[in-house]
This record gives C-alpha cells, structure tokens and sequence, in this order.
C-alpha cells in the first residue's frame, strides 16, 4: 500500500498539539478530558525496575497524611516504581512527566488526583483507571500514596558493586583464537524483554544459536572494538559480559550497577580499544567505568548537581545514554534531568577529566552523523536535538524538531537528493519525521538546520533506520494505539525525495505483522535493524509474553518477504542489534 500524505495537514496537526498543550492544567478535570486516552505517549510505559521489590517502611508519618496502611503502600510503591517512574522520577520530582511531589499533590487534593489518574490527559498521561490497568481500589490507593512522602531507594555503592561482580571465565582461561565458526559481523543480538534473555541469531542461516540469561529487559547491546565481546545491559540494571569468541558464546562476567539503568558502551579510541566499558544508572543517578575485560568496577561518578538552565539542585539527574568518542579518549554521557553531556576523559581515572557541556533537558537517545564526528541526542520532552562537536568537544547547536518527543533511538543517516547529508529522527508523540542537515563544508546552508518535515505512518515510532547501501528509510509506529498501524512500517525511497515543502513524499506502508502470520494477540512491529551488507532488514514483531512472538526479515531492494523467524523461545523480542553495525556506529 502506498500512502500521499499532504504537508497541509501538519498545520491540523500543529493546531490539535497546541491545544492539548492549552488543555493539559484542564486535564485535571474529574470529568473525561477529551480524547485523553489517544496520544501514544500513553502506551509508552517504562518497565519494571528492582526498586519495586525493595521493601521500604511509610515514610514518617504527619497528622494529616492520608490513611494507608503498609501492605497498601507496598503496593502502590511497586506499582509506582513499575508504571510511573520512569517518567515523574524515582524522588517524583518530574522529567518527561509533571512533577509529584507532596507540596502539589497535596494542594491538588485526593478527588483532583484520582480523576487525573483515572482518565489520564492528552498529553501522554495513561488513563490508568478507564483502560484497566488499574482497578478502582488502586487508583484510590495511588491518590493517597502520591500525596504522601516519596520513599528514598537505597544506594548503590562500590561494596554493593563488588558484592555483586563475578568473573565466571577468567581472562587468562579464556580462548585465544575465535573457537567456533560464526560470521560474528552478521550475527544479530536479539532482546528477549520479558523473559529476561538475549537470542543470538545468525543473520545468515536466521539459526538460534544460543539463548543467554541476562538482566530483565535488556535495553541494549553494544560490541567491544575488537568484536569480541557483547555487553547488555538490563532495565534492572545488571551488566553481562559475552565472549563471541567461545565454541558457544556465553556470559564471562556480570555485575549489578544499581537498581535501574539504561546504558553500557566501551572504549573505542585508538589504543584504548576493549581497555573500559561504562555502565549508566536512571537509580543511583551515576555512571560506572569498569575494566574491559573483567567488569571489575574501578570508578563510580554521580550525576547529582545543578540544572544547567535554573541553576537549581535536582537529586536525581539519571544517565540516559552513553556513546564512545571516535576522536579522543572519552565517553560521552547524557544525563538527563539536568541537561548536560558530559565528555568524560578515561586516559587517567585517578585524575578524571570532565568536559560538561550545557545543552537541553530531557537528554534521552541519539546516535553519531556519518563522520562520526558530529552527535545528535534528542532533549526529548522539549522537542529538540542538542548536537556536540566532538572533535572540538563543545555545543554546535539546539534544533527544533518540529513534532512531539523526538525518539530516534540512533538515528538515521543518508544523503539527501536536495539537502545533501541529513540525520533523521522520528517521534513517539507525532507522525513526524524530521530531518537534519549534517554537512558544515559540503552544505553549509542547510548544517544544522530543520531542512524537512514530513509525515510517516502515525504517532508512536520508537526507531528509525537506514544503511549506507540501502536507498530505503524505515519508520516504525509500535506504540500507535490502532493496531494495524502499530503492526506496520513506512518505507522511503530516498532516491525520490524532492524536499518539496508542500508535499510529503509517498511511502510504502509493509504489513509486517500481517506476514508474520500470528493469530493472537496484538502484536506490534518494532526497530528495524540491518544485516552487515544492508541487503535484508529485520524486524521484530513483539506480541505478549504468553502469546507467540516472530522476527520478519525483509529483502531490502524489493521489499518482499523474505522469511519469518518463529521459535518458542523468542519470548516478547524487541531491540535487536547487529554486531559490525552495532560496533561501527553505522546507521
């Protein structure tokens, strides 16, 4: 099926946007604000953490707090932490969310609260009460449990690091020569959410060739320079270290980093290659830099400090994502609540180096241009993309991005009929895909400019996607509240793209989930990832964990189907990530 959407209908769109955006206080109502279960936003839930499971006593008690019993407040802290943390913050002192602190809560009232969490807003809160996902006694309990002080997770230290850490293969027992006989460049590391795993599956013969217990949720994966080893990391915050060079690749060591976390990298630089890997935590807002061969952990750093715009001390500025420089000997770390990147030198960890560079809140996802000089990482709740120099390691520039919560993931990168290099990023809370002029010398006019804006599939895309030998552009939509939307992708032939700012230009809608050929369920079609020859894509198709889930590979030059890969142990897939794209920064 092929789609024309006209440029005109954005002014409709722009319209609705800033009339939620004028509503959203209104969104308080106890009656149902309209359409307040449409936005995608809505579906985006962050996952469970640890911090659910810890057992935290009701803080003291004050004369007018509200009646809640300890069993209650157990529930509704897990609750919190599972639903709502992710966006209002483990202390609830706000980020993607409002802020839900006593002093608000509290002059809100309880009937105030209830109705919020009952019917949700516009804006991207869920509408916990009318969908289901809360019973009417737990939207009651959550009312009084927000009004209430928020409960203060425990630490995580470097005792608590290293009581965590095992080596299971030491270095020295480990092989020296890759033992089996994989095309380690095209094998695909493929998340398993909820069954807390990652598959590796063999792009070439689309073979499982071993399943590997890891932490829950892996967000990501990231490769060593040398291609050795895989690091993932789990939504719980557990690192696991994989040797690809093994007769069956398999964890050589692991280590706890805190209770909720979201990053790992490793030292890419010449001469430093595989020397450190650098975990990020969401709770102890911190990052760790450990050993690159054992995870022994060496230094921990804390994010905690002032916001870089108002100068004002926020207790919980959580490390969102993490890239290796390709130019010095740093890692660059985004942390989110207060805005900055920082460019962090590990040649002497005794003596840290800290470059810190203002940009935006709320830093979230972003990836290199096709230098690997330039990186763009989306301030995702204020609608911008901060882009960094590293060679010079200094701010360049803040762009709009002209939709709602830009989520790129990586990003993409392609070279424009009309404007030359561009990096592309789409958003969760619009169908809108912006692109970014990435060119200072060949195409100074448009560098670090909004050069276009057009319309994919519909709000709820999560990743974008592209490959050097690719002319395609793929824009997932997994948290559209329509299901065939949701089970869908856009393909862009970028040969075609005219940059006309009156038209958008068509694209391709594939029924990946229709081909996947599930019956039950709901299935949604997430992060398209490439082989290493950019010749097939593959796409997962995540349905619910007691439901059968697949991967869709398609052939990039037809877009026809090239195979379906369906196993019982491919439990809810989500990220997948190939290991020469993952590696070289390509996409």
């Amino acid at each position: 099926m092929t789609t024309l959407a006209p440029k005109a209908r954005r002014t409709l769109l722009a319209s609705a946007a800033l009339g939620l955006a004028l509503g959203v206080s209104m969104a308080w109502a106890e009656d149902k604000p309209a359409g307040h279960a449409d936005g995608p936003a809505a579906a985006y839930e962050p996952s469970m953490t640890t911090l659910a499971q810890i057992n935290v006593e009701i803080p003291g008690r004050k004369a007018d707090d509200p009646v809640m019993t300890q069993d209650e407040y157990n529930e509704a802290k897990t609750i919190y932490f599972q639903r709502c943390a992710g966006c209002h913050g483990v202390l609830r002192k706000g980020a993607t969310g409002k802020p839900l602190t006593p002093d608000i809560t509290r002059e809100h009232g309880y009937d105030y609260l209830q109705s919020f969490i009952t019917y949700g807003s516009p804006a991207g809160m869920p509408n916990w009460g009318t969908s289901g996902e809360l019973t009417e006694a737990q939207v009651d309990m959550m009312a009084r449990y927000v009004m209430l002080d928020p409960p203060a997770p425990p630490e995580f230290g470097m005792p608590e690091m290293k009581e965590s850490w095992k080596v299971i293969v030491k270095p020295e027992d480990r092989p020296t020569k890759k033992m089996n006989d994989l095309d380690l460049d095209n094998l695909m590391s493929v998340t398993l959410r909820d069954a807390g795993q990652v598959a590796l599956i063999d792009a070439n013969s689309y073979e499982i060739k071993t399943v590997i217990d890891t932490g829950y949720a892996v967000h990501i994966s990231r490769i060593s320079a040398s291609g050795r080893y895989l690091f993932v990391i789990g939504r719980d915050a557990k690192v696991d270290m994989i040797d690809l060079w093994m007769e069956v690749p398999a964890t050589v060591a692991e280590i706890k980093v805190g209770s909720e976390a979201r990053s790992i990298e490793t030292s890419k630089f010449e001469g430093w290659e595989d020397k450190y890997a650098i975990a990020g935590s969401y709770w102890p807002p911190q990052y760790v830099i450990m050993d690159g061969e054992t995870l022994e952990p060496l230094k921990i750093v804390s994010t905690r400090g002032n916001v870089y715009d108002e100068q004002t001390y926020h207790p919980e500025p959580r490390v969102a994502s993490i890239v290796a420089s390709h130019y010095h000997p740093e890692f660059i770390v985004n942390v989110k609540e207060t805005g900055k990147i920082l460019m962090v030198d590990y040649t002497d960890l005794k003596n840290l180096k800290t470059t810190e560079i203002e940009a935006e809140r709320f830093l979230h996802d972003g990836g290199f241009d096709s230098t690997k000089r330039y990186f763009l990482v989306a301030a995702n709740a204020r609608g911008k993309v901060a882009v960094v120099d590293t060679k010079e390691d200094k701010l360049v520039a803040l762009i709009e991005t002209g939709g709602q919560t830009p989520h790129p993931g990586r990003g993409a990168n392609f070279v424009h009929p009309v404007f030359g290099p561009v990096w592309a990023t789409s958003h969760l809370g619009d169908d809108s895909v912006a692109l970014i002029g990435t060119d200072p010398e060949g195409h100074p006019d448009q560098a670090w400019k909004l050069v276009d804006s057009f319309l994919a599939l519909g709000g709820g895309s999560l990743f974008i996607k592209t490959h050097p030998s690719s002319t395609h552009l793929y824009v997932d939509a997994p948290l559209n509240p329509e299901a065939e939307v949701s089970a869908s992708v856009a393909v862009f032939d970028i040969s075609k793209m005219t940059g006309d700012t009156e038209t958008d230009p068509e694209f391709t809608t594939l029924p990946i989930g229709e081909w996947a050929g599930i019956p039950e369920g709901q299935p949604r079609v997430v992060q398209p990832e490439f082989n290493k020859d950019g010749s097939e894509v593959w796409f997962s198709v995540w349905n619910a964990k007691d439901k059968q889930s697949a991967i869709v590979v398609v052939d990039d030059k037809t877009l026809e189907l090239k195979t379906v890969i369906k196993d019982p142990r491919l439990i809810t897939p989500t990220g997948k990530f190939n290991v020469l794209n993952t590696r070289a920064d390509t996409y």
